[in-house]
């Protein structure tokens, strides 16, 4: 709960950036939070604590948030 809400802390803070390089961080960052919120979804699914039936939306939703904040992140510094 607390990295997924960390997420949406941290991408409010992206969309207050000063300038190119700041956003650049801080989507950076946004990106390392979602993945560790992946990270914990699979240790609760292997662990047993929840189902994959439980996780397997939340899963999906993470992964495609980190493609969008990795997209964003590549677009920002030039690359494509």
């Amino acid at each position: 709960m607390r990295s997924a809400t960390s997420v949406a802390a941290n991408y409010r803070a992206v969309c207050r950036s000063r300038s190119k390089a700041e956003f650049i961080a801080k989507i950076g960052i946004v990106v390392e939070e979602a993945d560790e919120t992946v990270f914990w979804l699979e240790m609760v699914t292997e662990l047993n604590i929840l189902t994959q039936e439980k996780t397997s939306e939340l899963f999906k939703e993470a992964n495609e948030l980190i493609a969008i904040f990795s997209a964003s992140n590549q677009t920002a510094r030039g690359r494509r």
